[in-house]
């Protein structure tokens, strides 16, 4: 059985915000595993653990270039808000946005050996972020882009500069702007309940099927339970399902019918969004707490 350490309490807990002993009670009975150890807090302790680990928790902006049916967006990360703030790295993840939406790159590293000056350096773009490191101190790089082009329309939402989206649509400008607002809020993971990737369904039902377990209620009664959990579930975090932010009277689906406006797709950024901040001296914290409480970890 793999040693629970109190680095790994303090990690989960981060994670989730569950308390220090819930935290290594199922990290204990998960040996070890974390994602196993996510999955018991949220029987135990609800929606709460699942809330706090969409927390978003690195630094960074989201820039985005459209014109007409190309465009570009962009996630560019740093090490603290202050940076996020910085003229010149804003105008570097600007730019970098521009350059994917006329070039096309293939991938990152085809993105930075594009030419671009800035600031005194150059004469590429990865010249340019590598001496703004040298020149403001801090690191920063770009995470992950998308590039669009086709027939379809695009309609661009940054919330901020930490949230991003695009919807790609056929028909009124309006509507698809106020649902690629209404994406930044309520945050769906897909068009429509079929298109919900299979594994979050499933680990969902896990969920459901655990709480159901726990309930003590007949096994007739404990199916209807999982099975309308999962489909809450769909309604939930489908986009067309969901109620629509500016009349939550109509669905997103139902708005989109009512303005002659199809949406084709979303992509959806939020700045850090699976990345974990560095647990600096809490391991020590939690170690000296665990072991007031306990005796040791």
């Amino acid at each position: 059985m793999a040693a629970i350490t109190a680095s790994m309490v303090a990690e989960l807990r981060a994670k989730t915000d569950a308390p220090m002993m819930e935290c290594k009670k199922a990290l204990t009975e998960a040996e070890g595993n974390f994602e196993k150890a996510e999955e018991l807090l949220r029987v135990k302790l609800g929606n709460k653990a699942g809330k706090a680990a969409a927390r978003i928790t690195a630094e960074g902006v989201v820039t985005a270039s459209i014109s007409g049916s190309t465009g570009a967006m962009l996630e560019t990360n740093c090490e603290t808000d202050f940076v996020t703030k910085n003229d010149s790295f804003l105008a570097l993840a600007k730019a970098a946005a521009e350059l994917i939406a006329k070039h096309n790159p293939a991938d990152l590293a085809a993105l930075g050996a594009l030419p671009y000056s800035q600031d005194s350096f150059g004469p590429t773009l990865e010249d340019v972020r590598k001496g703004l490191i040298g020149k403001i101190g801090e690191n920063m790089t770009f995470r992950r882009f998308k590039r669009f082009s086709g027939s379809n329309k695009l309609a661009a939402y940054l919330h901020g500069t930490r949230i991003g989206v695009v919807v790609e649509f056929e028909g009124d400008e309006t509507a698809a702007k106020d649902v690629a607002m209404h994406v930044a809020a309520m945050k769906p993971v897909a068009l429509t309940s079929a298109d919900v990737p299979a594994e979050l369904i499933q680990k969902e039902r896990s969920v459901a099927t655990a709480k159901a377990a726990e309930s003590g209620k007949p096994p007739e009664i404990a199916t209807k339970m999982i099975e309308g959990s999962v489909q809450k579930f769909l309604k939930e975090v489908s986009l067309f399902n969901q109620p629509f932010v500016k009349n939550d009277k109509q669905t997103v689906e139902q708005m989109l019918k009512a303005a002659n406006t199809s949406v084709k797709g979303f992509t959806l950024y939020v700045v850090g969004e699976g990345i974990e901040k560095k647990v600096d001296d809490f391991a020590a914290e939690v170690a000296a707490q665990v072991a007031a409480a306990k005796g040791t970890v």
